[in-house]
């Protein structure tokens, strides 16, 4: 809170808005050529939407008939305080004023019930179509978009807010505005430039790049032990994120735990691609990357075979990686694979199917074909849109509306560092994995000439799903699991997709839970599993043990450095 007068904020808040006006009109004014989604598509889906209702006149009347009766059971009851049980869980709605003044709850309470009906609305028109998931998609950026937290008169904070500084906030939040669409990146969460710095507060535990090629360099982290396991760990990251998710503050670093667990880590950073990466594509990627990293981890470790562990996308190029290894005969190199938040199965991609679609997907390759790449603020905006209360409205409210600069935190800092993704890689992976789901269909899918078959893949898989993951449904992670032909150990992880992993053992947060039994349906897997509380990483580490030889050796030294951890390429930015 600023201890200036409402007149001194209102004085700072004109000058950033003319300063803001005149960067703004100083900007050069950007024109895309082509655009990595087709508007044309939502526009027909939302014809389509109109039509669907239209075709299904008796369940739209039953939906209206229980809508007039919900509105008349809830004004009957509006201004009445609402028991703990009937209370919203929903974190927009956090501050008290919203259970506390009628006037605000009622506005909640009605803007709840109203999204609930559209929703309804909607299951009626879509009914399981093509066009299923980018209804269900739209309707809930539309109704997102209204929530009443998101305009400065019904939301209590930002009213509050307004009185205190004479309406400067919104003064403010203007300038805010002017500078995003003059950068054109969207909604940027306001932070502080200088919280974070890679290979000091963040990023920083001591290690060297021992090798690189033209996709990626590898880090091998310095022992804390005398002695370590004979299997070293080497870490696959996806490639839309830098790979220090793993390695944030010490306080939270996965790879600083493993370390001081007496295990040897290696690490993939893959580079931020240029045009000159344009005809990478999975095949380049698992081959040129993850198998000649496999080899040069053996070769700097001495060790005969690794123990593989992988996030999101790099878990799936894992799976592939270890079906071509099998197909070779070199399966021995890897003892076993960790997948977390990995998908191989995408029959069920909730929101994300929404943008497999065919317009969508020509649209896409032919924004690829003009730039090379798509770029990393593009795949931010994509992510975003997915989570819009998260990563869009939140931003709005603080900075365009309270005026308040975002608290560090080293997990967005992390998101926000994004890298693109190369032309022929996402053309390979959206049109020859995700489209057909090819690693369950068995649709031919090849790497340097083996076609992949994940039911041939006999290295035990440690499978780690997380429970309210919003880029790959736990559910979908658990039915990936039965395609692999060997053992697989299934474990969920409470919390989302990024925050369910970095969770360090001494923040005893978001529990786990493991079962033994493999029914077919993953609820009743969740119906029959033990709940754990803490953090799953002490688990992991048992199994790695039970499933390793049990050798111990010297501490390894990395040797042949070519610079100090994190690297180079995890700090190209283009």
């Amino acid at each position: 809170m600023t201890d200036l007068s409402p007149a001194a904020l209102w004085q700072d808040a004109l000058a950033n808005i003319t300063s803001a006006m005149t960067s703004a009109a100083r900007a050069p004014i950007k024109s895309e050529a082509t655009r990595p989604y087709d508007p044309l598509a939502l526009m027909r889906t939302m014809t389509e939407f109109a039509v669907g209702l239209g075709q299904h006149p008796q369940q739209l009347l039953e939906v209206q008939l229980q809508a007039a009766r919900e509105w008349g059971d809830f004004w009957s009851s509006a201004f009445l305080p609402k028991a703990e049980a009937e209370k919203p869980r929903d974190r927009r709605f956090a501050s008290p004023e919203w259970e506390a003044n009628p006037y605000y709850r009622t506005l909640r309470d009605a803007y709840l019930l109203a999204s609930k009906q559209i929703r309804s609305v909607a299951a009626v028109a879509d009914k399981g179509g093509p066009n299923a998931a980018m209804i269900d998609f739209l309707t809930d950026q539309y109704l997102n978009a209204i929530a009443p937290t998101n305009f400065a008169m019904t939301n209590p904070d930002v009213v509050k807010r307004t009185v205190e500084t004479g309406g400067a906030n919104l003064a403010q939040g203007f300038a805010h505005l002017i500078e995003d669409v003059a950068e054109g990146k969207g909604i940027v969460r306001r932070r502080t430039a200088d919280a974070f710095e890679k290979g000091k507060t963040i990023a920083a535990t001591p290690g060297s790049v021992v090798f690189q090629n033209h996709l990626f360099q590898l880090i091998q982290y310095d022992p804390a032990t005398k002695d370590v396991a004979a299997e070293p760990l080497l870490y696959v990251p996806p490639l839309v994120n830098k790979f220090y998710m793993i390695d944030l503050q010490p306080k939270s670093s996965l790879v600083k735990w493993l370390v001081d667990q007496g295990r040897t880590v290696f690490v993939i950073s893959w580079i931020n691609p240029d045009q000159s990466h344009r005809d990478c594509g999975v095949e380049q990627y698992v081959l040129d990357g993850i198998v000649e990293a496999i080899g040069q981890a053996r070769a700097k470790s001495g060790a005969d075979k690794v123990d593989l562990f992988s996030f999101c996308l790099g878990g799936t190029l894992v799976s592939v990686a270890l079906a071509w290894l099998q197909a070779k005969g070199r399966a021995v190199e890897v003892n076993t694979a960790t997948l977390i938040g990995s998908m191989v199965d995408f029959a069920d991609m909730r929101d994300w199917a929404a943008f497999v679609h065919e317009a969508h997907l020509e649209a896409l390759e032919g924004h690829l074909e003009r730039q090379g790449f798509i770029d990393s603020t593009e795949l931010q905006q994509l992510f975003a849109a997915v989570r819009s209360n998260d990563l869009i409205w939140s931003s709005v409210i603080n900075h365009y509306l309270l005026d308040k600069a975002a608290p560090p935190s080293d997990l967005l800092y992390w998101f926000e560092d994004g890298a693109r993704i190369p032309h022929a890689f996402l053309k390979s992976y959206n049109r020859g994995l995700l489209a057909s789901n090819a690693l369950k269909e068995k649709t031919g899918f090849a790497v340097g000439g083996v076609e992949i078959d994940l039911a041939d893949v006999e290295t035990p898989i440690f499978l780690i799903a997380l429970k309210d993951d919003h880029v790959s449904a736990w559910s979908a992670v658990y039915d990936g699991g039965k395609l692999f032909g060997g053992p697989v150990t299934f474990v969920l992880g409470g919390s989302g997709h990024n925050a369910g992993v970095i969770n360090p053992p001494a923040a005893n947060k978001h529990g786990f839970w493991t079962g033994n039994s493999r029914p077919a349906s993953a609820e009743d897997w969740l119906s029959c599993a033990i709940k754990h509380e803490g953090s799953w990483w002490p688990t992991w580490d048992q199994w790695l043990a039970d499933h390793g030889s049990g050798d111990r050796v010297p501490a390894r030294q990395p040797a042949d450095a070519i610079e100090p951890a994190p690297g180079s390429y995890v700090s190209i930015t283009h």
